[in-house]
């Protein structure tokens, strides 16, 4: 079975050895590890800045003199920009050139983070932050467009993985570095350490990495205002419901209530329109290659089982075991070297042609076993109890990353790749978020309903002590990662589903 667009190697993955043979102006492209590097210095920036913030808050919130509700809003407004912008970067891509679009990105991230670290209220670095955020969503997306396109079909999962260690970089190095610079200087240096940074990789960028030409003979014509309006109205309502709607008790807020309703009805009226234009922000019509669909759906779940654990971790190590901080973070540093080395063994394993689906369906199961274990946590459990599942459970994760991504998004004609890495960022960023919240609700309703069934038996409430409490909350983590594991099971069996991309001697890209 031939892959839509017969997929010339030469003209879709060039290499610096050789001329691409398909360029009409017959220049040499430049080495697929430099513009790798050019590509994934922006998107660990936009990762690290989403990380890094978080440690600064109580910092920010003494500057602006603001409470708690105020400051959140300083992470809420990136995420939800990154939110909105993500799934439009594919058709801005074609639209004005993936070159320039990523450019603009990063010359606009530069300039929002210099005005973040100059911002004197609340109301200021909030519309920056959003600037960040909206300049920040297209670097993942097209960096990862960008090395599909540049390596070679056999060396896709190579390419992802090396993607995958740059962004688990970010996230295990951003509270660490945010605080150090927090303490030594001040949280406004977290964001003008942005600007060096950030003109080195547009710099980069500039020097490395061109548009393919059919790219540019794609330039789009039309502008889908009403998929743009529809996109921003679902996504952020989603966005914001999904951070802010615990705080209110989810659907016992009338705002939470209409915010979901917006929401969904926006989403089903955007799918509708999609569909039907001839020129959509959002290619629904790729969720018609059933491999597809399977790598965006695998990735999601695990997106949402991986951002279950991260959050619940370090929360269960302090509340429950009554770890400080630190200690709790370091406990599950682990986890991020354990990414690091499943990325490492994956891409080896990849340069050879293995069949890569059971390495998927065993990554899973190994996710699976371990939080599990997790469940069997007690108030009397040893570090070493603790670390052991934790860094296991990051190598079985981080293995599933590379693989579905270069599975899935290898089916998709080269013209399509934007728009193919767009929706995998989307539902990987919904897949997080939906986690965060489900987690937190699941953590809450299982607390409740453990703290009523203890105090049932006991003569007298008073004798609900914080011994007792923190069993409550244990039996409430251990209901979470039990749910996590189940679903992670149910996972396994559709790593198969997906097809193995090779390369044959005629240089195209054929489906087992």
């Amino acid at each position: 079975m031939m892959v839509a667009g017969v997929m010339e190697a030469e003209s879709s993955f060039p290499v610096a050895t050789e001329t691409t043979l398909s360029e009409p102006t017959g220049h040499r492209q430049p080495h697929k590890w430099l513009v790798a590097g050019a590509v994934l210095l922006g998107a660990i920036l936009t990762l690290l800045d989403g990380s890094i913030v978080n440690v600064a808050l109580p910092y920010m919130q003494r500057s602006f003199s603001v409470g708690v509700e105020r400051i959140s809003w300083v992470v809420t407004s990136y995420l939800a920009a990154v939110s909105v912008m993500i799934p439009m970067s594919g058709w801005l891509a074609v639209r004005i050139g993936r070159r320039r679009y990523l450019l603009i990105s990063v010359v606009t991230f530069v300039a929002a983070s210099a005005l973040c670290g100059i911002a004197r209220s609340i109301g200021a670095i909030v519309v920056f932050r959003v600037m960040q955020g909206l300049a920040g969503a297209a670097m993942m997306p097209l960096s990862q467009a960008i090395l599909l396109e540049t390596f070679p079909v056999e060396e896709h999962t190579l390419a992802m993985t090396t993607f995958g260690i740059g962004m688990m970089a970010a996230p295990v190095i951003g509270p660490t570095l945010g605080g150090w610079i927090t303490e030594t200087w001040s949280w406004r240096w977290i964001f003008y350490i942005n600007v060096p940074i950030g003109l080195f990789a547009a710099l980069m960028v500039y020097s490395y990495v061109h548009d393919p030409f059919y790219l540019r003979e794609q330039r789009s014509r039309r502008v889908d205002y009403l998929g743009i309006i529809l996109i921003v109205a679902a996504l952020t309502t989603f966005q914001i419901l999904l951070g802010r709607g615990g705080n209110d008790g989810w659907f016992a807020a009338p705002w939470v209530r209409y915010a979901a309703a917006i929401s969904i009805l926006s989403a089903l009226a955007l799918i509708f329109h999609e569909l039907r234009h001839p020129e959509p922000i959002i290619d629904l019509h790729l969720f018609g290659i059933l491999g597809f669909s399977i790598a965006v759906v695998l990735l999601s779940l695990q997106g949402l089982a991986l951002w279950t654990i991260n959050l619940l971790n370090p929360l269960f190590l302090e509340n429950v075991l009554h770890y400080d901080a630190w200690s709790a973070g370091l406990a599950v540093a682990p986890r991020g070297l354990g990414v690091v080395l499943a990325l490492f063994v994956v891409g080896q394993l990849s340069r050879r042609q293995f069949d890569m689906r059971p390495i998927v369906c065993a990554g899973f199961l190994v996710g699976a076993y371990q939080a599990y274990r997790m469940s069997q946590w007690t108030i009397q459990t040893h570090e070493a109890e603790v670390l052991l599942p934790i860094f296991l459970f990051g190598i079985g994760l981080g293995a599933i990353f590379p693989i579905v991504t270069a599975l899935g998004v290898g089916q998709i004609n080269r013209e399509r790749i934007g728009f193919a890495s767009s929706l995998f960022s989307m539902m990987i960023n919904t897949g997080a978020a939906a986690g965060i919240a489900a987690a937190t609700n699941l953590l809450s309703a299982g607390h409740r309903r453990h703290e009523g069934r203890i105090l049932a038996t006991l003569s007298s409430p008073a004798h609900y002590t914080g011994i007792l409490r923190s069993q409550a909350w244990l039996f409430a983590y251990n209901d979470v990662y039990r749910v996590t594991a189940i679903m992670l099971v149910l996972l396994c069996p559709w790593a198969f589903f997906l097809r193995r991309a090779q390369v044959d001697t005629n240089a195209t890209v054929s489906l087992e």
